[in-house]
């Protein structure tokens, strides 16, 4: 059976994703790390399998998740060293107390915030909980974090420390990054990323503060960083499936895009010039985040079903909550695209597109070879 004929059998929209193209990013990635002689920490925000996990890290390695219910499962699965890369709510230290009860992992928590530092004092008090935190710093992104210098780094440390918290080590990222289209525009950045880390850390260990983690990490950065000195380990996901937003910058190439949306062909409006798919807003995201440097990417780019070869610049140029339109200059893509006929569209942005889905139908050696489910919600 080709694999055109068994994607027919597959209820549209769906997700695909490549296992060949998976491991041959892992194993990049894994390279780059290994020769900056850090550890690599994958964060799971994008793929949220435990399938994907196994991949990257094996059974029982580092990871960086997103969410709580991440963590949850991550930990059931039998992964003990978790770090929840998001800033921390005093309403989630319970739930952070259980998973650690239950399962025996350590979930790394991150905060800037005096304020949750006592709320975690108080709750250890009565609760008997321990936390380990790092502590997040702003390298230039301006979301969360405080400035490696800020006289509020050590205060925060100390009320951790006093509430019987472990600081154990200094987090950033360097969000910005995705802005930047040219190599050496990231590599500045990489470079702040790391030496915002390394001061921060430098002065937690001043102040009699372990601070042995120096984590530091995006998919740009840990692309293309020169120097890691003084970092203990690094964070990149969405290097995992790749998408067009980091192909529109170079640091993947369409050879390398490992995830895909199945969508069928449900309608032609020829006096609009027009294809209509089954894959709209909700099924691919409305997330255009490759326009920036990729003109034309509109919501995807449109490929062939079997091959994934380019649809010529084909792409979903406008997206309604379960329609994706494809707008067509020549009609002979009427009769090269019948209704009923199958598409894949390419993403911008893999973490968003991936959130609609329950799993994955997964492609090996050009065929059909089972299903990945993620862990969906918060």
């Amino acid at each position: 059976m080709s694999l055109r004929t068994a994607l027919a059998d597959l209820e549209t929209p769906c997700l695909l994703l490549d296992k060949g193209k998976l491991q041959s990013n892992l194993a990049r990635f894994q390279a780059i790390a290994d020769s900056h002689n850090v550890m690599l920490r994958p964060h799971l925000k994008t793929l949220k399998s435990v399938e994907a996990a196994r991949m990257a890290v094996g059974a029982d390695g580092a990871i960086t998740v997103s969410t709580l219910a991440e963590a949850e499962a991550f930990a059931a699965a039998g992964y003990r060293d978790i770090l929840y890369g998001v800033g921390m709510a005093p309403n989630k230290l319970a739930r952070v107390h259980r998973i650690q009860q239950e399962s025996g992992a350590r979930i790394l928590l991150v905060t800037d915030s005096a304020v949750l530092a006592e709320a975690a004092g108080a709750f250890t008090k009565t609760q008997g909980a321990h936390f380990h935190f790092l502590l997040e710093i702003d390298c230039g992104d301006k979301r969360g974090g405080l400035p490696a210098n800020s006289p509020h780094l050590l205060a925060v440390a100390e009320a951790l420390r006093s509430g019987g918290a472990t600081v154990a080590g200094v987090l950033s990222h360097a969000g910005h990054s995705y802005g930047a289209s040219e190599r050496a525009q990231v590599e500045a950045i990489a470079e702040e990323e790391r030496t915002s880390a390394v001061l921060a850390a430098d002065r937690l260990r001043a102040s009699g503060h372990a601070a042995g983690i120096v984590s530091i990490g995006s998919t740009p950065t840990v692309a293309y960083a020169k120097d890691l000195t003084g970092v203990t380990e690094v964070r990149a996901g969405v290097y995992m499936p790749f998408d067009l937003d980091q192909m529109s910058r170079g640091l993947c190439s369409h050879d390398d895009l490992a995830l895909s949306v199945l969508t069928t062909v449900i309608g032609h409006n020829r006096e609009a010039m027009r294809i209509l798919v089954d894959a709209g807003g909700l099924a691919l995201s409305k997330d255009i985040s490759a326009q920036a440097f990729m003109p034309g990417a509109g919501y995807g780019l449109v490929a062939d079903a079997e091959t994934l070869a380019p649809l010529d610049s084909l792409a979903i140029n406008a997206a309604s909550q379960e329609h994706g339109k494809i707008d067509v200059a020549d009609a002979a893509w009427f009769q090269k695209l019948p209704v009923g006929a199958q598409v894949r569209v390419l993403p911008n942005h893999a973490c968003f597109t991936a959130a609609a889905y329950p799993g994955y139908q997964l492609l090996e050696d050009g065929a059909l070879g089972g299903r990945w489910s993620r862990v969906n919600g918060w």
